[in-house]
């Protein structure tokens, strides 16, 4: 290398690439919070309007606790669906802070 030619660029530069994998890292961790709510959301839709609205009719040939089971969906079991869903979210989302801070500490 003469003295008029520029140095190289610095390849190995820590900061900028710990910031990109810490990037990269945020990205996956939104992505999979994202598809952890809409599988959550679509459930509980499915329950609570399918189930107690329209596929009621169906349902309300079958009997649970004396009451028929559109009837007791609509207005039971959408609510205990809903406490469950956000206690899976609340696991769910534990699990994966957990790995996301893992990956930051790694980098």
């Amino acid at each position: 290398m003469t003295p008029s030619q520029p140095p190289p660029p610095n390849t190995g530069d820590t900061a900028d690439d710990t910031a990109s994998r810490a990037a990269a890292s945020l990205s996956r961790y939104w992505r999979r919070n994202v598809r952890i709510m809409v599988v959550l959301l679509v459930i509980w839709a499915a329950v609570g309007l399918g189930g107690g609205i329209l596929f009621a009719d169906s349902l309300n040939a079958f009997h649970f606790g004396g009451f028929p089971l559109g009837f007791w969906i609509a207005q039971q079991g959408s609510i205990i669906v809903f406490v469950v869903l956000i206690l899976v979210y609340a696991i769910l989302l534990n699990r994966l802070d957990a790995q996301h801070h893992k990956e930051l500490e790694a980098s």
